[in-house]
């Protein structure tokens, strides 16, 4: 099969696809970024990339990190963490407020905003600094040792995530989170405002397609828990429309507002794309739509 060129063939396919969504606007700094951009990178399992399009341009990552720092979790401290985060899909927009008060502050899953500060308060207890734990995992697995948060957007993030500020006060006030409020916002902005390209993302994920073994030849995370974090990719990452992309996609994904996607492909690779214009659900529609053709036509799918 011709990667290269089924990755061209696809970019220039869905890039009119790109421009019919909205770009996210709640994050000041991300809402400046055209819609019409689009990249796609593929790293196999034995080394080999791909990409086409501007899948070497940088862009925020924002909840596309909280697989990474599950990943960090899972490996420092096995399955405590499912003791504070449930492992079901949502239903409900990422950032709810109504579902964390009626299940009585255990938030869904780890990918929704509030299971996500949960992760990374317990990323602080283990590290003492969980938004440079990510990021260094992150340099390490992809080769980039430039990637690094943007200041500005996690400013803005801090300045206008009142919803965040509100789910880690919830949090706090059932007794789910073991450091300080502040804290633990600050450290979640500064992994979400990691900036990093398709490449980076598809190079830096190849763990999870490789049943947890890291660039370096060690096992970062073992194959049972490289199955359980692709698990929950498939149900939960991609917001309230986690179905509709298994139905698809057919793949374990997670997305994020900034318009990136990661999906992986057990056994055999793992996949980026870059589109910023969103859905309602804030998924890439071009990347939907990559992922689905790519999906269709090479036929590798967990179906």
């Amino acid at each position: 099969m011709d990667i290269q060129n089924l990755l061209e063939d696809i970019a220039g396919a869905v890039r009119p696809v790109a421009a019919a969504g909205a770009v996210a606007d709640y994050i000041p700094s991300l809402s400046s970024v055209s819609a019409d951009h689009f990249g796609i990178s593929v790293a196999t399992a034995d080394g080999e990339l791909y990409g086409a399009g501007e899948w070497d341009t940088p862009f925020s990552i924002q909840s596309i990190s909280k697989v990474f720092s599950l990943a960090l979790v899972l490996a420092g401290d096995g399955d405590r963490i499912w003791q504070r985060v449930f492992r079901e899909p949502s239903g409900t927009p990422f950032n709810s407020l109504v579902q964390l008060e009626s299940e009585e502050g255990i938030p869904r899953n780890p990918f929704i905003n509030a299971g996500a500060l949960v992760v990374t308060d317990r990323l602080i207890t283990l590290t003492g600094d969980a938004g440079a734990s990510v990021r260094d995992l992150l340099r390490r697995e992809s080769g980039n040792p430039g990637i690094a948060a943007d200041p500005l957007v996690a400013a803005s993030e801090a300045k206008f995530g009142h919803r965040n500020a509100s789910l880690a006060h919830l949090l706090a006030s059932y007794g789910n989170l073991e450091n300080p409020v502040g804290l633990v916002l600050e450290q979640y902005f500064d992994q979400c405002a990691l900036e990093m390209s398709c490449r980076d993302l598809a190079v830096g994920g190849r763990f999870l397609g490789r049943n947890g073994v890291a660039a370096d030849g060690t096992q970062f995370l073992s194959p049972s828990q490289t199955k359980r974090i692709n698990a929950v990719m498939l149900t939960c990452g991609t917001y309230d429309a986690a179905g509709e992309f298994a139905y698809r996609v057919g793949l374990p994904g997670k997305s994020g507002v900034g318009g990136g996607i990661v999906a992986v492909v057990p056994g055999r690779c793992t996949i980026c794309v870059w589109s910023p214009g969103l859905s309602k659900s804030g998924n890439s529609l071009a990347g939907v739509e990559a992922l689905d053709e790519f999906t269709t036509r090479t036929g590798w799918s967990i179906f």
